[in-house]
Parts: C-alpha cells; sequence; structure tokens
C-alpha cells in the first residue's frame, strides 16, 4: 500500500492505492483519498506509509481508529443496485426511505435477526454508511417508517420482478407454508390457529404464499390468515398473475391439494391458462375404482400417459419412485406398530370400560397415528376387540411410490416428460421456504404486533431471498466445484461470512484520517469475481 500524490488545478491530494500485476498488466486498486493537506503533509504521509518517518510505537505512528465490516454488506448492496431493486422499490432511488429499505433487505441476508439489533450495528458495519446514515440509527425512522413505505409499494414492485422473470407462455410456480409465532398478538387477522406444517402444535401461526419463476426465482408473495387452506388462495393467485401482473398465457404449477376437483372446474375456460398438479392419494384410489387406471401401469422406469374418457382435456402421467416406495413402506410400519402397541394396551386391560370411553380412547389412537382405515374394531362385553385389515394393508403397500401428475397443456406444447418435470420444480419453491426458516433470513420470529409490519417483514424477507438466489446463480461454479462430505467447504453461509472479514478501517497517520479497506484474499477475491463485483 502506499500514497500517490496528485495535482489538481492548484491543490495537491493523496491517493491511497495498492499495486499490483495482473496478466502481465499493472494495475492499482484505489482505497480512499486524502485532501485539504499540504504538500509537505502529504509527502510526511507517503514517507509513513513506507515507514521512513516515524518510529514504530511512537505517538506519530499509523494508528486503526475504527473497524468495521465491510465486504458482505458491500458486494450485496452492488448487487442489489446492479439488479435494478433500488429502482424497483421507487423511482428516486435517492430518498433516504428507499436507502433504508435496501439496509434492511441487505442486512437480513448479512445479519438476520430483528430491525432492532440491525439498527444497533451501526458501530460495527459500513452498512448504515452504505446507505447514508452516519452515526446513530434511529430504528423508528430508518426501519418502521421505511417499512411502512415499503409496504406501500409492494404491489409496484411485485409487479416489476413479474416483468422481468415472467414471460406469457411461463410456467408460474406456486406453493404455500406456515409459519409459527410465539407470545400474544391480540387483534391480528392474520396470527391465528390452523393447520401448522412443521408440526408446532399449539402455536398461532400465519399462512404466506410464494410465486416463483420457472427456475425459482421470487416475484411474489402474500400472507393469509394462519387457518387459510391451500386451495382457497389459487384463484386469487391465478386472477393476480394475469390481471395485474398482465401474463395473460401461463401454466400454474401447484402442489396436490391445490387445483382440487372444485377449483379445476371455476378455472378450466379461464382464457390463456393451463395447470399442472398431482392427484391426492384419494383421487388415485377412485380412478383405480373407475378402471382409468390399473396398479401394474406404475413403472419406475417410463412414465405412461392415460386420458380420462369422460374428461378428454386431462392428461394423466403416471409414475413411481422406488425410493418414496421404501420410506412410505417403513413409515407405514412404523405407525403400524405404534397402533398395536396401543390397543393391545387398551384391549388388554382387565377392567370393563364404558363402550363411550373405549371408544374415545380408540379415537384419539387412530387419531394420532393416522391408521384408522387399516384397522377394524368393535367393543364387546367392556373390552376393545381388532385386528388389521390386511386387504386394506396389502392395497396400500401396492400404491407405494406411486403418483400421478395431471394436467390440461395440449401434447403440443409439453410431452409428458415436460409435464412431470415440470411438475417437479415445485421443489424450488420448496428450497424457497427453507432459505427464508433458515438462519440466514429467519422470517422467524416476528417481532412486530401489527398485521401490516407482520406482512412487510415478510415481504423484506422475500426480497432478501431474490438477491440470495441472483447470488447462487453467479455462485454456481463456486459450489459445483466444492468437494464432498468432510471436504466440502462453501456454502451460503460461509460466502457471506468470508466477505465480512473484509473490514473498512480508519487510518490515522500524522494527524490525518482516512479510510482503508483491506485488500480481499484469493479466496475473498474469487468469491468478488463471481458475483462480478469489484471493491
Amino acid at each position: 500500500m502506499h500514497l500517490e500524490i496528485q495535482k489538481s488545478g492548484y491543490k495537491y491530494y493523496g491517493v491511497i492505492r495498492t499495486t499490483f500485476r495482473e496478466s502481465g498488466k499493472i494495475r492499482h486498486t484505489t482505497h480512499g483519498t486524502i485532501k485539504n493537506k499540504s504538500y509537505e503533509e502529504l509527502k510526511l504521509l507517503q514517507a509513513a506509509l513506507r515507514g521512513d518517518v516515524v518510529i514504530k510505537g511512537s505517538d506519530e505512528a499509523p494508528k486503526i481508529l475504527e473497524s468495521k465490516e465491510y465486504g458482505a454488506s458491500y458486494a450485496v448492496m452492488q448487487l442489489a443496485k446492479e439488479l435494478g431493486l433500488d429502482r424497483a422499490i421507487y423511482s428516486k432511488t435517492s430518498e433516504q426511505w428507499v436507502k433504508d429499505s435496501l439496509a434492511m433487505i441487505v442486512g437480513r441476508l448479512v445479519y438476520s435477526g430483528s430491525k432492532l439489533s440491525l439498527s444497533n450495528r451501526w458501530k460495527d458495519t459500513a452498512l448504515w454508511e452504505l446507505c447514508g446514515v452516519d452515526g446513530e440509527v434511529d430504528v423508528e425512522m430508518h426501519c418502521y417508517e421505511a417499512m411502512d413505505r415499503l409496504f406501500q409499494r409492494q404491489g409496484a414492485i411485485q409487479k416489476g420482478l413479474a416483468e422481468r422473470h415472467l414471460k406469457n407462455g411461463s410456467l408460474v410456480l406456486y406453493d404455500i407454508t406456515s409459519s409459527y409465532f410465539e407470545g400474544e398478538y391480540a387483534g391480528s387477522e392474520i396470527v391465528t390457529f390452523g393447520y401448522n406444517r412443521d408440526g408446532k402444535r399449539g402455536h398461532e401461526q400465519m399462512v404466506i404464499g410464494l410465486l416463483c419463476s420457472p427456475e425459482g426465482c421470487p416475484v411474489g408473495v402474500e400472507v393469509f390468515s394462519g387457518n387459510t387452506q391451500d386451495a382457497t388462495t389459487v384463484l386469487e393467485k391465478i386472477a393476480e398473475v394475469q390481471k395485474t401482473y398482465g401474463i395473460q398465457e401461463i401454466i400454474f404449477v401447484g402442489d396436490r391439494g391445490m387445483v382440487t376437483h372444485a377449483n379445476y372446474e371455476k378455472v378450466k375456460d379461464i382464457a390463456g391458462l393451463n395447470t399442472i398438479s398431482a392427484l391426492t392419494h384419494r383421487q388415485i384410489v377412485e380412478l383405480l375404482r373407475r378402471k382409468i387406471i390399473q396398479i401394474d401401469m406404475f413403472d419406475e422406469r417410463e412414465i405412461l400417459e392415460v386420458v380420462d374418457p369422460d374428461k378428454p382435456g386431462r392428461r394423466y402421467c403416471l409414475c413411481r419412485n422406488p425410493r418414496t416406495a421404501v420410506r412410505e413402506g417403513k413409515t407405514r410400519k412404523s405407525l403400524m406398530e405404534v397402533t398395536r402397541k396401543l390397543l393391545d394396551g387398551i384391549a388388554q386391560s382387565k377392567r370393563k370400560w364404558p363402550a363411550e370411553k373405549i371408544a374415545e380412547r380408540v379415537g384419539k389412537v387412530l387419531g394420532k397415528t393416522k391408521m384408522g382405515k387399516f384397522v377394524d374394531w368393535e367393543v364387546a362385553d367392556g373390552h376393545l376387540q381388532w385386528k388389521f385389515r390386511e386387504d386394506k394393508i396389502e392395497a396400500e403397500e401396492l400404491l407405494d411410490g406411486c403418483y400421478i401428475i395431471t394436467s390440461d397443456v395440449p401434447l403440443e406444447l409439453m410431452d409428458k416428460q415436460e409435464i412431470v418435470a415440470s411438475y417437479k420444480k415445485l421443489g424450488l419453491v420448496e428450497q424457497a421456504f427453507r432459505n427464508l426458516k433458515s438462519v440466514q433470513l429467519e422470517v422467524r420470529p416476528v417481532y412486530h404486533k401489527t398485521d401490516d409490519r407482520i406482512r412487510c417483514h415478510v415481504f423484506i424477507c422475500m426480497l432478501s431471498y431474490y438477491l440470495q438466489w441472483h447470488m447462487n446463480q453467479r455462485l454456481k461454479v463456486l459450489f459445483q466445484a466444492d468437494g464432498k462430505n468432510k471436504h466440502r467447504r462453501w456454502t451460503f453461509e460461509n460466502v457471506i461470512e468470508r466477505l465480512k472479514s473484509v473490514r473498512r478501517q480508519t487510518l490515522q497517520i500524522k494527524g490525518s484520517n482516512c479510510r482503508v479497506v483491506s485488500t480481499p484474499d484469493e479466496d475473498q477475491q474469487k468469491i468478488l469475481n463471481l458475483l462480478q463485483i469489484r471493491l
């Protein structure tokens, strides 16, 4: 590192640089400038950097007055601006609330945690200074007020993202999840009890619906009441994509239970709409009962397509996954063993119980294990008598690993392999949910108590994942070249941590202060190069 003295008009100024050779050419990295010093003072500083003037340990020796995290915040912030996220938030990017919103979006990816904890990091990170806030951060002004402005822009922002990532005739991936709450949320219309997909019983929750592009890039999110059922959100989402976002021709991909028979009857005549979904177990059994399909049609190696004669526009793609078959078989055997022990415990009781009491106890067992369809039972003389229905169990075993993808996409647009592959892309939405619930983004715990702030918090998490998705696309080379098992080194979290160790320091030399960014090491520079970011 050295100081170059340059002249502009009649004034001198210093440029702190690192010089290096790259591909046979001399390159420079500029770390900062020193202004308002005389030529003689600049010469002394130049000599001080060379170590020619001051004695080590003396009062005149260079001192580091301040050190802040810089690399991760700067890299993610630059990526956000390169992707036009600041312009998507609001056209006047110079407004402070826009910068504050970017700070929360980037901060969620780099630090997670609450808005208060992010505001209190102003002494430790350059993030807020990169967003135009010098000194102490006021959480009320720079976070909560900015959130209120950002929430008002959610519809316009999501419309812009949809225009970038969705095209006429493209897939639209949609799925929902739930996120539970702890504490009291009195007066909330969102936070309520419902079916919890995380298995967190006894907790109120919200339901989150996420729209993604065919590649899994998030373009829209909505928060529903905690007792919202999957299927009830589908019609609204289709209307949102076609009318609000202006994407008239879409292939809507939803999980089983979303495009139900009732929903399909409502949407089948919508112009420009086709759907891809999966049949529920009950629907597969119904097709078997009607002899539209047979068990031996399910094959591990080849997809068999069947058309329902009563619904000629519907295509059924029959598949079988052997690994899923093994997993389902093990799960059922485990639950049957639990059921056996619990029901035997009731049946072997020496005490006579009223029939109503025994029925209540049996109902709790079968409700817990979900094995009611495999059990025949009755109460005789105050005792339980029961047995497994072997015919039902055998019939269920034949369906292990079997699934059916259904669609009304015309054959000339998609063959059966493309339809199945399109449905499997819902795994990208599930991956998005895992990231939203991970340590990196932490959609929960939710510290906000008003519904609009809760919605905006989820929206900020989605925008953070939008940045993470783009970062992962650029870092694919790094992840694909990584080792396996114990030799694996790179994760997204590790990338962020390596960038965090690039520091910005305030250096004092001879009473003059300047800011210097530490030189990235080989790994850090490789990450920055892949992200196409230059410090």
